[in-house]
């Protein structure tokens, strides 16, 4: 009996919970980054918008093709003479025309037609798969872009959450030294500018209290955004700044600078590529082309009504077409010369490019390492100031310090604190400016698996 009782009452709880989680669910979410990034790259309009683009492409690839295979038509048409033809014979005595023809004609039937050697179409399949291979390294860069937008949104929201407890705690300090400079005037022990001072101090913290608070409203907003998520929802994160001090230090020295994931060099490569098969395609639109080509049909010749008197005399060949180009006026010529232009600009924008993503990986390299020494200064000098902060309180407490100097006590106090956040949110920032540059993360760890 005891055990069912247990049981039962276990069961009520746990039934109550799950109604209670569900309910605080339905109006409240709690996100960590990698949550944040698997939702951006499902369920964002513009990752939506790549993977449908890689479905249009690979449709024209098989459509293209499609051209490998033989093409089968049918056909009929019916024509009725008005004026029949006359021929005329050069025979003595025959100086009358002869008309020839029936009222009434009749062909249907079917044509084959399948390309045996055909250079331009083979070429121009290999375009197509590297206009495939364009779109999916084109869905790569939206993902990566995507990554780095929410990523930075999250940290973002990080900053603004801790410095509005920096602020706040600040806040909640003033507010304790003026309520103690209100004891002490009752009691006659402080003078009334002193109160005065103090409630100043308290209303100097107003403003960058709303700006904190306005700011974390606004990076919230900007990630759900990003998550297509509902504006009303509230969000929380599972971290905090001070998380990622620890693993700063061993990022910072395993960073591998190769830009051979560089997404914008794998594009302007693959773009080239696509130029030079061009060129190859255009090449060939001088080779001759062989088709075998074969037909079956019916025909019909009548006088009198169309629809009568029909008799269907069938016809049928097969046979191999040749065609070869000779002359087309010059559009060819210049249109290789356009490809081939086009191909030797690449070369140059590649240059160019790979030297300013240098530009970048290097300016990169250095706000992280600007950011971790700053890191250690900012936690040194946050230290230092709590425990003249401390100091300082111990000393108003016994009437050997002035409000003023406890004042600014706090405010170096909350200076420190956000400067040491604020170096591990550049840190964070410019961590994923290198990620963006070296497109090196992994994708795969945030895709939803079919049983998600």
């Amino acid at each position: 009996m005891k055990i069912n009782i247990r049981f039962i009452v276990c069961t009520i709880g746990l039934l109550w919970g799950g109604s209670a989680f569900v309910s605080a669910q339905s109006d409240s979410i709690t996100l960590s980054l990698d949550q944040a990034l698997t939702i951006a790259l499902s369920d964002n309009p513009t990752i939506v918008v790549a993977d449908m683009e890689i479905k249009r492409v690979d449709y024209s690839r098989k459509e293209s093709i499609g051209g490998l295979f033989p093409t089968i038509d049918y056909s009929g048409t019916y024509s009725r003479t008005i004026k029949k033809q006359v021929m005329y014979m050069d025979i003595e005595g025959m100086d009358d025309g002869l008309e020839v023809g029936l009222d009434n004609s009749w062909n249907t039937g079917f044509s084959l037609t399948l390309p045996i050697i055909a250079p331009t179409l083979w070429k121009s399949l290999k375009l197509s798969r590297n206009q495939l291979e364009q779109t999916l390294e084109s869905a790569r860069a939206s993902r990566l872009s995507m990554v780095s937008q929410v990523k930075k949104a999250y940290y973002a929201i990080l900053m603004a959450d801790d410095s509005y407890a920096v602020i706040r705690q600040s806040h909640d300090n003033a507010e304790i030294n003026a309520e103690t400079y209100r004891q002490k005037y009752k009691q006659g022990t402080a003078s009334e500018y002193d109160v005065l001072r103090a409630e100043v101090a308290v209303h100097n913290y107003e403003p960058a209290l709303l700006q904190a608070e306005n700011a974390l409203r606004l990076a919230k907003l900007n990630l759900k955004v990003l998550l297509g998520l509902d504006a009303e929802l509230k969000i929380g994160l599972t971290t905090e700044l001070a998380d990622y001090e620890n693993e700063m230090y061993v990022e910072a020295m395993q960073v591998d600078t190769s830009l051979s994931d560089n997404t914008s060099l794998r594009q302007l490569d693959l773009q080239t590529a696509y130029l030079k098969q061009a060129l190859k395609t255009q090449n060939t639109s001088w080779a001759p082309t062989l088709a075998f080509v074969g037909s079956y049909t019916w025909s019909s010749m009548s006088n009198g009504p169309m629809f009568d008197k029909f008799r269907w005399t069938p016809y049928s060949y097969v046979g191999l077409s040749l065609s070869i180009p000779i002359f087309t006026g010059v559009t060819r010529f210049y249109k290789g010369k356009q490809a081939r232009v086009a191909y030797n600009e690449m070369q140059f924008q590649r240059t160019n490019l790979e030297r300013n993503l240098r530009m970048q990986l290097t300016a990169s390299m250095d706000n992280i390492n600007a950011a971790v020494k700053q890191v250690a200064s900012s936690k040194e000098s946050m230290r230092q100031a709590e425990k003249a902060y401390q100091i300082m309180q111990k000393r108003f407490e016994v009437g050997t310090a002035t409000v003023i100097e406890l004042d600014d006590a706090n405010v170096a106090l909350a200076s420190s604190r956000l400067s040491y956040y604020q170096a591990i949110h550049d840190y964070l920032t410019a961590q994923t400016d290198l990620e963006q540059v070296l497109g090196n993360v992994d994708l795969s760890r945030y895709e939803k698996t079919e049983k998600e």
